[in-house]
């Protein structure tokens, strides 16, 4: 019987062999690629830190005051090109592994530019800093994990249609009026006072450079499965889109960076780029129909979670803190030992008397008392 058994071509062996390798290993690769990802972009913000303070060292006009000398800075292009290599290592994660252990990870970044800007930066955190880090953390993995799946799309032609409904436009419109808002009348003002100021509009604009990437790396497969993608007009708003979104990134981040302290800037950054990120996608895939309640109370939960860490990094930055500055936690401390009383012997009679004597003298710097008594 097996010898009457057809032969079995060599490229089904083949589709086997990649099939066991993705079943057995693409998730190894995806958690190998999310932290690489995470040490690029951590250590890009160090590199971008470092051309700003060189720029400034050097006299030219700061980022912060609308000067672009950083664009001819090898250091900051250092910076720039290791972050663009790690979303790409990111990017190529969330195609060998789930994306609720992919942007968990991210969260890596945060806690290693905290650890390299003590070291190359100068810079340091206080305990609450610390256990804001931490608490940010934790609300963005919550957020993240209770997170529906995003829905499958194939064709530029359905993710037309999911961008011409009205709900994302609504949210499209109000994030842009928001942004506008911030660049032109807030950012002016209070942008140099306030961290928040730029970091909200480096978020905002993310939103849409995350959909307008999702959109172009469809396009791009469309293109290689020989779909007429060329004649789609939604390619050429994306790459427009996408142009748009990622200088102004670049402008604002760099401004941030320029004033605030890079230990700051990157954590809050996180978690407002990965809220909005999150928030954009449920709006545009309309995932809040196959959302739980527990998952909707565990997103609820992880968002308040992240304000009460961006509250505590951001509030008590100015504070001295350190754990050799608790107070001690023993209910009942041992007190001091009482010193020991001087004891003067018997024999010793002319100690005694010459301390009877000085007892009894008057000091000199006492006045003397005066009372007068009316009748």
């Amino acid at each position: 019987v097996g010898d009457l058994s057809p032969q079995v071509p060599s490229s089904v062996i083949s589709n086997s062999w990649q099939e066991r390798f993705r079943q057995n290993y693409s998730f190894y690769v995806g958690l190998g690629l999310a932290i690489l990802s995470s040490f690029l972009i951590g250590g890009s913000v160090i590199l971008k830190k470092k051309g700003l303070q060189r720029l400034v060292a050097s006299g030219a006009t700061r980022a912060v005051d609308g000067g672009y000398g950083y664009l001819k800075d090898a250091m900051w292009w250092a910076g720039f090109l290791t972050m663009a290599a790690g979303e790409v290592a990111n990017f190529g994660a969330y195609a060998f592994a789930p994306a609720t252990v992919v942007t968990p990870l991210g969260a890596l970044s945060i806690l290693i530019s905290a650890i390299l800007s003590s070291y190359f930066l100068g810079e340091s955190l206080n305990l609450l800093g610390k256990l804001g880090c931490v608490i940010c953390v934790a609300g963005s993995t919550v957020m993240v994990i209770h997170a529906p799946e995003e829905e499958k799309i194939t064709t530029i032609v359905e993710m037309a249609a999911k961008m011409k409904d009205t709900g994302y436009i609504v949210f499209a419109v109000l994030l842009l009026v928001s942004c506008l808002i911030l660049i032109f009348v807030i950012a002016p003002r209070y942008g140099q006072r306030n961290i928040l100021i730029y970091i909200v509009i480096c978020s905002v604009i993310g939103a849409f450079s995350v959909t307008a990437v999702k959109g172009l790396g469809i396009t791009i497969k469309n293109f290689f499965q020989g779909l007429p993608v060329v004649r789609h007009p939604l390619p050429y708003i994306l790459s427009l889109v996408l142009a748009l979104s990622l200088s102004t990134q670049v402008n604002f981040l760099n401004k941030a960076l320029d004033i605030f302290n890079t230990s700051l800037v990157f954590p809050i950054y996180y978690v407002f780029f990965t809220s909005m990120v999150v928030t954009s996608s449920i709006v545009l895939f309309k995932e809040w129909h196959s959302m739980s309640a527990v998952d909707i109370v565990g997103t609820l939960s992880g968002f308040v979670t992240i304000i009460l860490g961006v509250f505590t990094l951001h509030a008590f930055k100015d504070l001295d803190i350190s754990r050799t500055g608790l107070p001690h936690m023993h209910k009942n401390p041992t007190p001091p030992p009482a010193p020991e009383p001087s004891i003067v012997r018997l024999k010793d009679k002319n100690v005694l008397v010459d301390n009877l004597e000085l007892s009894s003298a008057p000091s000199p710097e006492k006045k003397p008392e005066v009372f007068i008594i009316h009748s």
